[in-house]
C-alpha cells in the first residue's frame, strides 16, 4: 500500500507539473490566447451583470431592438425618432425621450446614436428608470466615417465633434429603416404630440421639412440676418454655380423630417460628404457669422428641396443668451422647445431651464450632473 500511495503521489505531482509546463509553453508561444479567453469571460459576465435581459449591451451591440414593448417597427402607426448624443449632452437626450413619450399616445420607436463611450451609460439609464418600456435601438457612431472630412473655421471648434455629423449617416446607421423619420437635436424637449409633426404634409418634390429662419418669433431673436450669406461663402465658384441668392432665407437643421428611402434614392449622404470634403480643401463656409459645423452642407444640399415646419415645432434660440428671450406663457404653447446656442438647459445659465428640467431623469450611474446656481 505504501508503494502504491507513493506512485499515486508521484503521478499527481507529475500531472500538476505537466499542466504548469503546458501553461508556460502556451504563454510563451501563444501569448494572446489566455488574455483573450479571460477578457471574453470577464466582458461577458460584466455585461450580463450590468444589463442582463432585453435591451442589454449585448443586444445593443447586435443592433437588436428593445423587447420591453412588442411593436412592429414597420407598422405605419409607429413614429420613428432619431437622436444623436454624446457624453457631454446625454442628459439632454434622456429628457427629450421622456418629453416625447409623456405627450403622445402613439407608439414611438427611438433610433439613438451616441459616442462609443456613452453606450453603457445610456443602456443603464433606460433600463433602470421609467424609460425601460420604450422601444429603441442604440448605435455607437464610428468616428472614422468623418475622419479627415471636417474642418471648422472660426471660433466654435466644438462644431468639429464627429457627433455633429452623425445625422448625415442615418441610412447607413439604420439600414432596415426605410420610412419617414424625425431627427431632433438633444438640446430640445417636445411638448406637443410628436405624431402631429411626423404626419405633416411634405411637398411631393421635396426631400425633407425644416423650420425656416424667416418665419415665426425666432427670426427676431437671432441678432443677425437669417439668410444664406450668414453661413456660406458666396465668392466660392461652386456656390456661385448653384445660383443661390445670398439673401435667401436660411433654415435650422436641428429638427427635420425626412424619408430615408428618398435619402438613399438621391444619395444625400454622398452629396453632404462632397461639400464637407471640398470645405477641407477650400473655404466654402465657416468664417461667416452663422458659423460652420454640420448646418451649411445641409443648406446647400436641401436648397429649394424642403417644406416648412410649423415654427411652433421648433421654438429655438433658447440657448442664445442667458437672459430670457420669451415669456413663459408663450413657451408653454410651443410644441418643441430648442435650446440652440451656447447655453444649454443642463447648464448654470440657461433660460427657462425649469421647463426642460420637468422631463429630466437623474442619471442612475451618477456620471451626468446638472449644473445649477447655488
Amino acid at each position: 500500500m505504501t508503494v502504491l500511495s507513493a506512485k499515486k503521489g508521484f503521478l499527481y505531482i507529475g500531472g500538476i507539473l505537466l499542466v504548469v509546463w503546458l501553461s508556460i509553453f502556451c504563454y510563451i508561444w501563444f501569448p494572446d490566447i489566455i488574455p483573450d479567453f479571460l477578457h471574453l469571460r470577464t466582458k461577458g459576465s460584466l455585461a450580463k451583470k450590468l444589463h442582463g435581459g432585453a435591451g442589454s449591451i449585448e443586444d445593443t451591440a447586435k443592433d437588436k431592438l428593445s423587447s420591453s414593448i412588442n411593436i412592429n417597427p414597420s407598422s405605419p402607426d409607429v413614429v420613428h425618432v432619431c437622436i444623436t448624443t454624446s457624453k457631454n449632452t446625454v442628459g439632454g437626450a434622456i429628457a427629450l425621450i421622456n418629453s416625447i413619450i409623456s405627450n403622445t399616445n402613439s407608439p414611438v420607436m427611438f433610433h439613438i446614436v451616441s459616442d462609443l463611450d456613452s453606450m453603457d451609460q445610456i443602456s443603464i439609464w433606460i433600463k433602470d428608470t421609467k424609460l425601460k418600456s420604450i422601444n429603441y435601438e442604440l448605435k455607437g457612431f464610428p468616428v472614422e466615417m468623418v475622419a479627415g472630412k471636417v474642418k471648422v473655421r472660426g471660433g466654435r471648434q466644438e462644431l468639429a465633434s464627429p457627433m455633429n455629423y452623425a445625422r448625415y449617416y442615418l441610412p447607413q446607421l439604420f439600414p432596415k429603416l426605410r420610412s419617414r423619420v424625425i431627427f431632433i437635436d438633444d438640446d430640445c424637449i417636445v411638448q406637443g404630440d410628436i405624431s402631429e409633426l411626423y404626419n405633416m404634409k411634405i411637398h411631393p418634390d421635396h426631400l425633407a421639412a425644416f423650420s425656416s429662419d424667416c418665419v415665426g418669433v425666432g427670426k427676431h431673436l437671432s441678432h443677425m440676418e437669417n439668410n444664406y450669406a450668414n453661413y456660406i461663402d458666396f465668392k466660392h465658384k461652386a456656390v456661385v454655380n448653384m445660383g443661390i441668392k445670398p439673401t435667401e432665407c436660411a433654415f435650422n437643421t436641428g429638427v427635420f423630417v425626412s424619408d430615408l428611402s428618398q435619402w438613399r434614392k438621391f444619395n444625400i449622404t454622398k452629396q453632404l460628404e462632397a461639400w464637407l470634403e471640398l470645405n477641407v480643401k477650400e473655404e466654402v463656409y465657416g468664417n461667416e457669422k452663422g458659423g460652420g459645423g454640420s448646418q451649411p452642407p445641409m443648406m446647400l444640399v436641401f436648397h429649394k428641396l424642403y417644406s416648412n415646419i410649423n415654427p411652433m415645432w421648433n421654438v429655438r434660440h433658447l440657448g442664445l443668451t442667458p437672459g430670457s428671450s420669451y415669456t413663459t406663457h408663450f413657451l408653454q404653447g410651443g410644441k418643441l422647445l430648442h435650446w440652440s446656442g451656447r447655453y444649454k438647459p443642463w447648464g448654470r445659465s440657461a433660460q427657462h431651464s425649469e421647463l426642460w428640467e420637468k422631463y429630466y431623469i437623474p442619471d442612475p450611474t451618477g456620471h451626468f450632473q446638472l449644473i445649477r446656481r447655488d
